[in-house]
């Protein structure tokens, strides 16, 4: 009996062994690197653990993509402080502050101003949010301990939304290609949404 269904076990094993891995990796460095669209792969990722229905496949994708997040975020903090208190800054801050526009980061710093740790939170929710946020923690000298508490609860917060995003996607469709093309779609256009709204209230403004 074993050895007839040994061979079932060992590619779902194998994927197992495989895919935990890549996908910390990759939203590990999507966090440092902000071109990698994370929220797509831990939608991806759960539609498969969904399909997959094996036991705790859900529960690892949700600690694997929290944990990722979060160490990606910390370390890209820690480099920024490192910039902010170097005389000639770093590669790490520009690369924050190419992405996050003065305007952005007036809003992220009034905000900050007045709701603390809780925009933190909030900002990793919120599309293209968080880099102007995390510049704004660091010109406002947040010790790393402070940044730390905000942003553990931001990262559970953000794996739990974009893997109900891949729950969603894996439970309408049979297949779960359709599931994982589904998600992808749906984590696009929450992305790319807030911007296109700024456009257009730009241009009904004008």
């Amino acid at each position: 009996m074993s050895s007839l269904s040994l061979p079932a076990v060992a590619p779902d094993f194998t994927q197992q062994a495989v895919g935990y891995p890549s996908l910390f990796l990759l939203v590990l460095i999507g966090a440092l690197v902000p071109v990698v669209p994370t929220g797509a792969l831990v939608s991806s990722a759960a539609v498969v653990a969904f399909h997959r229905a094996a036991p705790f496949s859900m529960a690892l994708v949700f600690v694997t993509a929290s944990l990722a997040a979060f160490l990606g975020d910390v370390a890209l903090y820690w480099l920024g402080r490192r910039g902010m208190k170097s005389k000639n800054g770093s590669r790490w801050l520009e690369a924050i502050r190419e992405r996050a526009p003065e305007d952005r980061l007036a809003q992220a710093q009034q905000k900050l101003a007045d709701h603390g740790v809780a925009v933190l939170v909030l900002s990793r929710l919120i599309p293209a949010g968080r880099l102007p946020v995390m510049l704004a923690c660091l010109v406002a000298k947040w010790p790393m301990r402070r940044f730390v508490r905000g942003n553990l609860p931001a990262c559970l917060a953000w794996a739990a939304t974009y893997q109900l995003i891949g729950v969603l996607g894996g439970s309408l469709f049979a297949e779960p290609w359709q599931g994982v093309l589904a998600a992808i779609v749906l984590t696009v256009l929450i992305s790319v949404a807030p911007g296109l709204w700024r456009r257009l209230r730009g241009t009904a403004a004008g």
